[in-house]
Order: C-alpha cells, then sequence, then structure tokens
C-alpha cells in the first residue's frame, strides 16, 4: 500500500489538519472528522497512477 499524508483547511474551524490517503485506490469518498474541531468532513480523492489528482474537502451540516 502507498499511502500520501495531505494537508488541507479544514472547511468547519479552518484549521490546517493532515489526512493519510491510500494511495492505490483511484476514487475515494468518506466521511472523517476533523481532528481540531471534530466536525465532520466528506472527503474526495482522485489518484492515477499513484498520483493525487483531486482533493475536495467539504462540510457537512448536523
Amino acid at each position: 500500500m502507498m499511502e500520501l499524508e495531505h494537508f488541507f483547511q479544514c472547511p468547519h474551524c479552518w484549521e490546517q489538519i493532515s489526512m493519510i490517503l491510500d494511495t492505490t485506490v483511484s476514487s475515494q469518498t468518506y466521511i472523517e472528522d476533523c481532528e481540531v474541531c471534530c466536525n465532520p468532513i466528506q472527503i474526495t480523492a482522485n489518484f492515477e497512477q499513484n498520483e493525487l489528482i483531486n482533493f475536495d474537502a467539504n462540510s457537512i451540516e448536523q
């Protein structure tokens, strides 16, 4: 498994956080809680040949 640490800004609290992504799965969508404010974030990541080509982190209304 190849992993990539990706840094981004939380859409809720605007703090910079990081996430470890699995580059062997070409299309991923899942929900992860922010490590700072604990609010849910919908993560979408797309890879081609183990390189990140698209990353979105969107807030989820509770």
